[in-house]
């Protein structure tokens, strides 16, 4: 098989792990990395791949057939609309843009152009959460009920040395909070509601650091999320599913899910339902699902491709991407309010 052509565009933290992956893909080869920082040239010339301060002349000389945007949220629909008009399908990555008119810029750059989004909320390719969907899919858990999710942990000091971390929008909101409700919107459909408070009191910055969220999904379940980078705990999806090997694994759950006939629990797999009779004072029976591990972004870079030749539809399209960016967006304004922010995506 031939490998798909592919750059990437900003070599940050996330733009490093797509470059790594892509390097060690079967599927894909990498042809150019676009950065214009002494540190994304360093990278470029590490790996031996040729090395473009300007996206749009890697565009033009290295001329991939798609690419990542890995760069601040700010630049995201600047860079995939220029992607697209010059005939580049893209893998954008989360927050879709840092507002809803760039993320509708994206969705109707794409919709002109005909070419494919990708937004990177690389959950949905977990085999962890592609299992909980078929197991909920199947009906197995009955009519969605309610969702609590944990996404608390402790971030530590020198992590905000960089100002924007300690800035409106650098927060847990932002930058956790969005997987989860992607998740979420993955597993339980679509977000009708959000309700929010949001506090400061620990680090006191301009941004926050804890959450707490109440939204209603249109199918009438209800979700409850608490949020926070300041807490020592290890109930969250990035400690408990072991994605990333920066991060020690933890053996706990940080999502739990209940409907009128049984209830899942992530990333652990656990089913709890009732085998005999149904009701509290009789006994609920565990099933443990055998969880099988892979990298998401790895999966990621064979979708692209997929999705690129024409034999698969998007995982997560810009349309997608949009709408978890509009429920996410929806916490802080829902906190500043104090009252309900209705979706209207």
């Amino acid at each position: 098989m031939e490998k798909l052509p592919v750059g990437v565009i900003g070599a940050g933290l996330i733009g490093k792990m797509h470059i790594d992956r892509a390097l060690k893909h079967s599927e894909v080869e990498l042809v150019g990395i676009a950065d214009p920082t002494p540190e994304g040239k360093r990278v470029a010339v590490e790996v031996g791949i040729p090395w473009f301060a300007d996206y749009v002349e890697m565009l033009e000389v290295a001329r991939p057939r798609g690419a990542v945007v890995a760069t601040p949220n700010v630049t995201h629909a600047r860079i995939a609309v220029d992607c697209l008009e010059r005939g580049v399908p893209v893998i954008v990555e989360k927050p879709i843009a840092e507002t809803m008119e760039e993320g509708r810029r994206i969705c109707d750059a794409s919709a002109r152009t005909g070419l494919p989004v990708l937004v990177g909320h690389h959950r949905r390719y977990n085999p962890i959460a592609r299992r909980a969907k078929e197991i909920i899919g199947s009906g197995r858990l009955g009519t969605p009920v309610t969702a609590t999710v944990l996404c608390t942990w402790l971030k530590p000091d020198d992590y905000f040395v960089m100002a924007w971390r300690r800035e409106k929008g650098g927060g847990p909101i932002l930058i956790n909070l969005i997987h989860d409700i992607d998740l979420l919107r993955f597993l339980f459909g679509e977000i009708e509601s959000v309700q929010a408070m949001v506090s400061h009191a620990i680090r006191g910055f301009e941004v926050e650091d804890s959450s707490a969220i109440i939204c209603r999904f249109r199918n009438g379940a209800l979700g409850a999320i608490s949020v926070s980078d300041t807490a020592a705990a290890p109930w969250n999806w990035d400690l408990a599913a072991g994605e990333a090997d920066r991060f020690p694994r933890q053996d706990v759950n940080s999502h739990y899910l209940s409907g009128t006939r049984g209830s899942l629990t992530l990333p652990r797999l656990e089913v709890w339902d009732y085998r005999s009779g149904r009701g509290w004072h009789d006994p609920l029976t565990l099933e443990r699902t055998a969880q099988h591990r892979g990298c998401p972004y790895v999966e990621q870079w064979r979708h692209f491709r997929e999705l690129i030749e024409g034999s698969e539809s998007a995982i997560c399209s810009a349309d997608d991407g949009l709408r978890t960016l509009e429920a996410t967006l929806a916490v802080p304004t829902a906190a500043a309010a104090g009252k309900p922010v209705f979706m209207e995506h």
